[in-house]
């Protein structure tokens, strides 16, 4: 499985950059606008409708429709793990529907004095079996664009 990740610096403590990326307005504000998001659905894990944070067992339904050229892709992911402790906060999303084969996504913050540093890490397979595990590597030119946007515009909100 392919593997990409990035680490950011951001002049903002933990508490304010955790609360951030644990509210699906987080996800909207940083999903880059040439992705055309929707959101469609979430779900709380006791089933609730719009849960104030995302916590372990909580859904999104969402859709994409990339540079509005490509048919609108369906997305649904799972918050499958989520730890918060004084100095280091984490959650991990996996898609369980949409457009790759494998799609997991793990975010870490830890605190360094006043500022956090973000690392996004996402293990992925594109689809096609053999042929897309092969070229998934080369995915890594849609990704970088899209999360260098994500971390800059986290700093730009938060600092």
């Amino acid at each position: 499985m392919a593997t990409y990740s990035r680490l950011t610096r951001v002049d903002a403590p933990l508490s304010a950059v955790w609360d951030f990326h644990s509210r699906v307005s987080g996800l909207e504000a940083l999903t880059p606008d040439w992705m055309n998001l929707q959101i469609e659905a979430v779900t709380g894990p006791d089933g609730d409708p719009d849960p104030e944070l995302l916590t372990e067992g909580s859904e999104i339904q969402m859709s994409m429709q990339p540079f509005g050229i490509a048919p609108r892709q369906e997305w649904r992911s799972v918050i499958t793990e989520r730890e918060e402790g004084i100095d280091q906060a984490m959650f991990r999303d996996e898609m369980r529907g949409g457009p790759f084969a494998t799609w997991i996504h793990t975010h870490r913050f830890v605190a360094d004095g006043e500022e956090t540093i973000i690392d996004d890490e996402v293990e992925y397979e594109l689809p096609g079996g053999g042929i897309g595990r092969s070229v998934s590597p080369l995915a890594v030119v849609g990704f970088e664009p899209m999360f260098r946007g994500r971390h800059r515009k986290t700093k730009a909100l938060l600092e």
